[in-house]
């Protein structure tokens, strides 16, 4: 059985907390709620914490499936180098950002998921995980086959041409139509 990649399951938790915090402060805000201000922090941290996460890591065996338009986001996220990469980084940024969602009832549950997607990127940087983009394919522009010059002419397996058809005089029948080489 192999290593579980907790870095995948604190994406995953990650962005589904930001988009909880995101709508819990829109609530917040649309309902005039009392210290209103908390929750326009909950909106801000709750994009923030979308855009950062969205893009998905390289796993470091199996298949990496990249999010839809993900990669015009790697771009910005890969341009902050170390900070987006380490996961200590992330593990103490998500910390920090989900305090003051606590201090407001529509944004607790927001700021109790990155919390944990905060303990998850701690575990995942424990074991030496660290974040890589997953970078497009790049196609072959040689298609398979053209490397051939000239396909064979005969089928698998290919012995001589002399020895490919019994000679008459070896046949266990007679054959009415007379056979050569050359007419092969």
């Amino acid at each position: 059985m192999g290593q579980i990649e907790w870095a995948m399951w604190a994406n995953e938790q990650a962005l589904a907390a930001g988009l909880i915090l995101l709508t819990g402060g829109v609530v917040g805000v649309a309902g005039q709620f009392k210290d209103w201000q908390f929750a326009a922090y909950g909106v801000a941290a709750g994009v923030f914490i979308c855009l950062l996460e969205y893009p998905r890591g390289k796993r470091k065996k199996g298949t990496s499936i990249e999010r839809t338009g993900q990669r015009y986001l790697t771009v910005c996220v890969k341009a902050f180098g170390p900070l987006t990469r380490n996961y200590y980084v992330r593990a103490g940024l998500h910390a920090v950002l989900s305090v003051p969602g606590g201090f407001m009832l529509p944004t607790v549950l927001g700021c109790v998921c990155v919390a944990i997607a905060s303990l998850i990127y701690l575990l995942a940087a424990i074991r030496g995980e660290q974040w890589e983009p997953i970078m497009p394919r790049v196609e072959s522009k040689e298609r398979p086959g053209q490397s051939m010059k000239e396909p064979p002419t005969n089928p698998p397996p290919r012995p001589p041409a002399e020895l490919r058809r019994k000679r008459q005089e070896d046949a266990a029948y007679v054959n009415p139509i007379p056979i050569s080489v050359n007419s092969v």
